[in-house]
C-alpha cells in the first residue's frame, strides 16, 4: 500500500513513517520511481490496534486571538466549527484570548493536557500561528509523539495576522519595559519608547 494508505492505518503522519524507514522500525519496499511501498503483513498488530485507539479519540480544535480581536475569534470558532462538521469529526473547541508569545493561557494548558494524556487524536487551527508565535514546532512534535494528526486551515488572510503580529510585538515591548525601567534608568525607557512607537506606526 502507498505510504498515505499506510499511515492513515496506522494513525501517525507520512513524515514519521519516512522516519521510520530510516531509522528501521518500519522498512518500506521501493517502486523503481523511488516511491514508497508498505507490505500489510508487516504492519505489527499492535500498531492497528494504536490507530483503533487513536480513532475513538476527540478532535480538538483551537482558536486564538489577541486582546480586543474577540470578532476574530468568533470568526475562527465559526470556521473550525463547519470544517470539523463537514468531516463529520466529534470535535472540541478550545479557545483564548491573549497573545501569541502568552505560554500561560488557560485554553492553551488544556489543549496540551489533553494531548499529553491520550485524549486527542486529532488538533485542527485555522493557522499556524494561532497556536503559538514562537514554539508551536513544541507542541506539533508532542502531537507527533502522541500520534495526533495535525490538520492547519491556511485562510490567508494577511490584514488579521499583521495585525495580531503588531500585538505580540507591543506585548514583548511591554515585558521588556516592566524589566528595564527600575534597572536601567530614562536612557531604556527612552529607547523603548521608541520602539513602541515606531511599532504603532507602522
Amino acid at each position: 500500500m502507498s505510504i498515505g494508505k499506510a499511515a492513515k492505518i496506522l494513525g501517525v503522519s507520512e513524515m514519521t513513517l519516512r522516519r521510520w524507514d530510516e531509522d528501521g522500525r518500519l522498512v518500506s519496499i521501493r517502486t523503481e520511481g523511488g516511491h514508497r511501498r508498505y507490505d500489510i503483513s508487516k504492519i505489527k498488530p499492535e500498531s492497528v490496534h494504536r490507530h483503533s485507539f487513536t480513532e475513538k479519540r476527540k478532535t480538538i480544535a483551537y482558536a486564538r486571538a489577541s486582546v480586543g480581536r474577540k470578532d476574530d475569534l468568533e470568526r475562527q470558532k465559526q470556521e473550525l466549527e463547519l470544517f470539523c462538521s463537514q468531516n463529520g469529526w466529534n470535535f472540541e473547541i478550545i479557545s483564548d484570548i491573549g497573545s501569541g508569545v502568552d505560554y500561560y493561557k488557560k485554553g492553551l494548558a488544556k489543549l496540551l493536557d489533553a494531548l499529553i494524556d491520550d485524549q486527542a487524536g486529532r488538533l485542527v487551527l485555522t493557522g499556524r500561528d494561532r497556536l503559538l508565535r514562537f514554539g508551536a514546532e513544541l507542541v506539533f512534535a508532542i502531537c507527533e509523539t502522541r500520534g495526533v494528526e495535525v490538520v492547519i486551515i491556511n485562510n490567508g488572510e494577511e490584514a488579521a495576522f499583521e495585525d495580531d503580529l503588531t500585538a505580540d510585538v507591543m506585548e514583548i515591548v511591554a515585558v521588556l519595559s516592566a524589566r528595564l525601567y527600575g534597572s536601567r534608568g530614562k536612557k531604556s525607557k527612552k529607547l523603548l519608547d521608541n520602539l513602541a512607537k515606531a511599532v504603532e506606526d507602522n
